[in-house]
């Protein structure tokens, strides 16, 4: 009978080794969403109204309260730019990431 493995680089007979894992997610990676984003959005304060449309429809929650607008956290915002086509007064765009 031949034994066919879902993973051949396991091998029960070496358990314990340091390949008898996938390499694939054995190491922690503190990389954030806003790491590897292109866009982010930029919030006109002027137009903020505080209505919270933008925080409702945010798949992530980076929308946070500020004392007279609603602002992204660009530590956890992706870039999706659904706060821009949501937002009911177009207070917020979409601009190209920066370097550095």
């Amino acid at each position: 009978m031949t034994n066919h493995r879902a993973y051949p680089m396991f091998d029960p007979a070496k358990a314990g080794a340091p390949d008898d894992l996938c390499p694939i997610a054995t190491v922690i990676n503190p990389m954030l969403p806003g790491d590897w984003r292109s866009l982010r959005p930029l919030v006109d304060r002027d137009k903020c109204v505080k209505c919270a449309v933008c925080w409702l429809y945010c798949p992530v929650q980076c929308i946070v309260e500020k004392p007279a607008w609603f602002d992204a956290d660009l530590r956890t915002c992706k870039g999706c730019g659904i706060c821009a086509t949501e937002c009911p007064h177009r207070a917020i765009a979409m601009v190209m990431e920066t370097t550095g």
